[in-house]
């Protein structure tokens, strides 16, 4: 009977003692940072990972988040300093630096994500107020989200709070606003694509006219150079004539006669001509001299064709 009484105190006084031994020991993880508090009131900070101790049921562990955290704010219309309207999408990065600091203002994340979400919106109306729709845009971006994070930051140390990062992942202009620049856009596109049509077309006119009084002069300097290349062959030509006219009259005369029978007599063509003409001397006579009744007669001299031919083509 006393043995099983010994017995069971001992289970109990072993049993309490593991629930005191698991009590006071505690693991902070490496993602995580803790606060031990006794009644209420934080008494130690413990950053290193690894097994810690606490007095059981006297002393808390609150865990903190020892991570890079997302802030993510939802789109919100920003007036920029031209008055344009933006619509703005931006999210942040933090994390937490001083576990007591932001234990005893925020509490938790969710407290903090709400505190900085509105300190977020002031700081990107703030920053971008200031600045135009250009430079929020386009040319100092990366300047304006440097200048939000550095606001951000400043008003974040309060809670503990060290902000990494703050970006903008878009602006652009609402929707009603996106749809009059899109036509404005298309119109001066549309002007710019006229003005490179005339401009084009003028141009081509210029070069054309170019071309065709170049065409022109090569024609006329083409038509002047054969001009004269005509003119000296028939200098030429005619000197040799006169050439074979000095040296040999005779063969002159009647090769001049057979051209004048081929001109005359080519086709169906009808000729009144007497039969002793001189237009004919080469078929009286091979000699081509003139008859003497027809040189009498009064026939043409012999430097002349004599009687005019009367032609009448069919």
């Amino acid at each position: 009977m006393t043995r099983n009484i010994v017995g069971g105190s001992a289970a109990v006084i072993m049993l309490a003692a593991i629930v005191v031994a698991f009590g006071s020991i505690f693991t902070v993880y490496q993602t995580r940072q803790a606060i031990v508090v006794e009644l209420g009131k934080p008494i130690r900070i413990i950053t290193e990972p690894g097994l810690h101790f606490k007095i059981p049921f006297f002393q808390n562990v609150i865990h903190i988040d020892n991570r890079i955290l997302d802030l993510e704010a939802s789109a919100q219309e920003v007036i920029a300093s031209d008055q344009k309207r933006l619509v703005v999408d931006a999210f942040a990065r933090y994390k937490i630096t001083k576990p007591l600091l932001f234990f005893q203002t925020v509490g938790s994340i969710e407290g903090a994500n709400s505190r900085l979400l509105t300190l977020l919106n002031s700081a990107l109306r703030r920053v971008l107020g200031e600045n135009t729709l250009t430079h929020v845009v386009r040319d100092a971006r990366a300047g304006l989200m440097e200048n939000v994070r550095k606001h951000l930051d400043a008003e974040a140390k309060d809670f503990g709070i060290d902000i990494i990062d703050v970006r903008i992942r878009r602006a652009d202009l609402p929707d009603q606003n996106s749809l009059a620049v899109y036509q404005r856009m298309q119109t001066e596109r549309q002007q710019e694509a006229a003005e490179f049509r005339a401009t084009g077309k003028q141009r081509a006119q210029e070069t054309t006219a170019r071309a065709d009084r170049d065409a022109t002069v090569l024609v006329a300097e083409a038509q002047a150079r054969a001009d004269a290349i005509r003119g000296e062959g028939d200098g030429e030509r005619n000197r040799i004539f006169a050439d074979a006219f000095g040296r040999d009259p005779d063969f002159f005369a009647f090769y001049r006669a057979m051209q004048a029978y081929e001109a005359g007599l080519r086709g169906d063509t009808r000729m009144l001509l007497r039969p002793d003409s001189e237009f004919f001397r080469y078929f009286i006579d091979p000699s081509g001299r003139p008859r003497s009744g027809a040189a009498s007669g009064g026939a043409a001299p012999n430097n002349t064709v004599g009687v005019q031919p009367e032609a009448t083509p069919r």
